[in-house]
């Protein structure tokens, strides 16, 4: 029993190493010629452009959420005014940056992984490999761009999307002041506030790709091999996504 307790954690400070490694890989191939740029763009269309409508219907009933829960509960307290503070530093400071990940990671990530394992089930990574071309930096390092540059952009139309969902519901159902609601977004919606939504953007961007690719492209070679691989891939990509926000926010605050 000792020894195969001692085996099991060997087995996972070697993955633990691996998992990382293969982060490393994956950014340096990406500074090293050859670039991909064309895998790059069309990767961004795939993560960024096709995920776009998901975004703003996600943003905007974020949004109306928070302006009916958020009126409610001001209105008990006379401070129907600030509820553009609070819809705007919710949904920019966490809400924002945290849904966007974890949609594009069900959406783009399971395709993703379940893209890589289907090529290395079928061998085509191995034939990659045959022609001289790396596998990492020609399947992985195009997606890890394209994710660092996506998710602080989808992050940004989702945070203005549900600041104005929150305006819709808010002001234009609930009656709460629409000057105050625009100005309190003005007056303490800092600069810092929106770095900190973008930097857990960028830092989930990160993660997303580095789960999704990595699950995939060490996928099983084996009927259920695909299947499993998306799965913990998007479990495992939500987990350290949940994580990843503590983290960052604790470290920026």
């Amino acid at each position: 029993m000792i020894e195969r307790l001692g085996a099991s954690i060997l087995d996972g400070i070697v993955a633990l190493g691996n998992f990382v490694l293969f982060l490393f890989n994956s950014i340096a191939f990406a500074l090293i010629p050859p670039y991909k740029p064309r895998l790059a763009v069309r990767q961004i269309r795939i993560i960024g452009a096709d995920s776009l409508f998901l975004i703003v219907l996600i943003g905007a009933f974020t949004g109306m959420v928070l302006g009916l829960q958020g009126f409610t509960t001001l209105r008990r307290f006379g401070s129907e005014g600030a509820l553009g503070t609070v819809v705007a530093l919710v949904i920019v400071r966490e809400l924002g940056p945290v849904l966007a990940a974890l949609m594009i990671a069900a959406r783009a990530g399971s395709a993703m992984a379940a893209e890589l394992g289907a090529m290395q089930s079928t061998e085509q990574v191995d034939a990659l490999t045959v022609m001289a071309i790396n596998p990492v930096q020609y399947l992985v390092s195009p997606r890890m761009v394209a994710g660092i540059i996506s998710f602080p952009l989808l992050t940004t139309i989702f945070d203005v999307i549900g600041i104005w969902g929150g305006w819709v519901v808010g002001c234009g159902l609930m009656g709460a002041p629409s000057g105050d609601y625009f100005n309190g977004i003005a007056a303490q919606l800092e600069s810092h506030d929106i770095a900190i939504g973008l930097y857990k953007a960028l830092c989930f961007g990160v993660i997303v790709m580095w789960v999704s690719c990595y699950k995939g492209y060490h996928a099983q070679r084996m009927a259920t091999g695909v299947s499993r691989a998306t799965t913990e891939a998007v479990v495992l990509s939500s987990v350290l996504i949940l994580m990843a926000d503590y983290i960052v926010g604790a470290l920026l605050l």
